[in-house]
């Protein structure tokens, strides 16, 4: 007697169903998502643009002091470089964020020490704003909001879903931001003593030398930490909208 010809598609559907899933293909495309998400960081920080707008006015300071002995005319000339930095942007229809919060912190500092007469004190808001900076990384992580999530979920597409329905990424979120905690923590511990000591030139060659470089270190272990994290669970999209009646 003849195998039923349904037999044979029913041996079939099976092999062909989630018994024979490739698990190679699976974890393939788990890291792929990783990978995805994890290369958002540069993004969110700025990139290396970004650092530079915020790095380069502090060079020009300290450059201009050498040579002039000024500091109304060190703090214009940074300045100067700050607002440039915007203007460049715009006509590129670039964002502005991060080449105005550098026209902000220059501004100020630039204020500050004209205010005073103190070259050193053109470094001071950045060093207070780098230990405000780090507390706050620091609390959002005990509070189980890692700054690091919140910054980079609405990148990713995942919003918040980290915190409910990713716990691996939550976790993974938690360590990042306190990796930033130590790493840019050691900005202040190493520059505040010598602002103290009145070494303008020290203080601010040191101030650029440790602008970009912590920076990158804290986005490549950023990186790394979401790399071996779970992919992003995409939020749900805004309630469709209704049917025209």
């Amino acid at each position: 007697m003849s195998n039923q010809p349904g037999g044979d598609a029913a041996q079939l559907d099976l092999a062909q169903g989630p018994a024979a899933e490739d698990p190679a293909a699976e974890e393939a495309a788990r890291k792929a998502a990783s990978k995805e998400a994890a290369d958002t960081v540069m993004k969110a920080f700025g990139g290396v643009r970004g650092m530079i707008d915020m790095t380069l006015p502090g060079l020009v300071f300290i450059v201009t002091y050498n040579l002039t002995h000024q500091v109304s005319t060190s703090a214009w000339a940074a300045l100067a470089l700050s607002g440039l930095f915007v203007v460049a942007r715009l006509a590129k229809r670039e964002t502005i964020q991060h080449a105005f919060s550098g026209v902000f912190g220059v501004a100020l500092g630039a204020w500050i020490s004209m205010k005073s007469g103190k070259a050193e004190d053109f470094y001071l808001p950045g060093l207070l704003w780098n230990v405000g900076y780090c507390i706050a990384l620091a609390a959002s992580a005990l509070a189980r909001w890692p700054m690091i999530g919140v910054m980079l979920g609405p990148i990713t597409g995942e919003m918040f879903t980290w915190r409910k329905e990713n716990p691996g990424r939550l976790a993974a979120y938690t360590k990042a931001t306190w990796a930033w905690v130590v790493i840019m923590g050691l900005k202040p511990v190493i520059l505040f003593p010598l602002y103290f000591t009145h070494n303008v030139n020290l203080l601010g060659w040191l101030k650029v030398a440790l602008g970009i470089p912590p920076m990158l270190l804290a986005m490549y272990v950023t990186w790394q930490i979401l790399l071996k994290a779970p992919p992003p669970i995409k939020a749900p999209l805004d309630e469709e909208e209704e049917p025209a009646k």
